[in-house]
């Protein structure tokens, strides 16, 4: 009977230390994937750095020394060599020194009447609702003196959403809309944006002499009569 016993308790500590060695291994196997992970994430941390203080903080350096020796030569009033500089810069650096080079050229092309080449608008990056509204406007402009209304009325429009609301842009990019609407002798949509001038900023005609109420009422005539 006690050789029983002793049987029964020798197979429960087989069957503990079956299970021990088996959490045991469990355990192990745990601590190799952390291993794995934190060596893994280590790779990433260590890849972000060299990128942040190899290549991007040198990167936006040398970009900005670059678009401020063009700004130093614009300021000179060599604007033929500064465009060259500025373009560049545009073309060669990213980085907010990149987009800025890009509007600069494409202000100094539209200057010089060279609008298909005022193609640097493209690469700049219109987010800010002062200059990034000025600068899609600017681009309508571009598009307008090519004669391509369509393309210009996207550019006012985005122009106008971008200057979210602002009393002193955003009427007068709504105005620059306008006057397009009304060379594709689109009377009724030019009169609704007139309205829209009239209702959301009461002042800007006063403020900046135009007749805005002459103005809605000229699109609405014509409009009717070209029912």
């Amino acid at each position: 009977m006690a050789k029983d016993n002793d049987n029964e308790t020798r197979t429960a500590l087989d069957e503990i230390n079956e299970s021990l060695t088996g959490l045991e291994q469990k355990v192990q196997n745990s601590q190799r994937t952390i291993m794995w992970v934190i060596l893994a994430i280590g790779v990433v941390v260590c890849a972000i750095l060299i990128w942040i203080y190899a290549i991007r903080r040198p990167g936006m350096a040398a970009a900005d020394n670059a678009v401020g020796q063009a700004d130093i030569t614009l300021s000179t009033g060599n604007d033929s060599t500064a465009l060259e500089q500025y373009r560049q810069v545009a073309d060669n650096y990213g980085y907010s020194a990149g987009n800025r080079a890009a509007l600069n050229a494409a202000i100094l092309l539209y200057k010089d009447g060279k609008y298909e080449e005022a193609k640097y608008l493209d690469k700049y990056d219109a987010t800010e609702n002062v200059i990034g509204a000025a600068a899609k406007s600017l681009q309508g402009d571009c598009y307008v003196n090519l004669d391509k209304l369509g393309e210009a009325l996207g550019c006012y429009d985005k122009a106008i959403k971008i200057s979210d609301e602002n009393p002193l842009y955003t009427p007068y990019f709504m105005m620059k809309k306008a006057t397009v609407l009304r060379e594709q002798k689109n009377y009724s949509a030019e009169a609704a944006v007139y309205r829209e001038i009239i209702k959301d900023y009461p002042m800007y005609g006063a403020q900046n002499g135009i007749e805005m109420e002459k103005y809605l009422k000229r699109a609405e005539l014509q409009a009717e009569a070209g029912k």
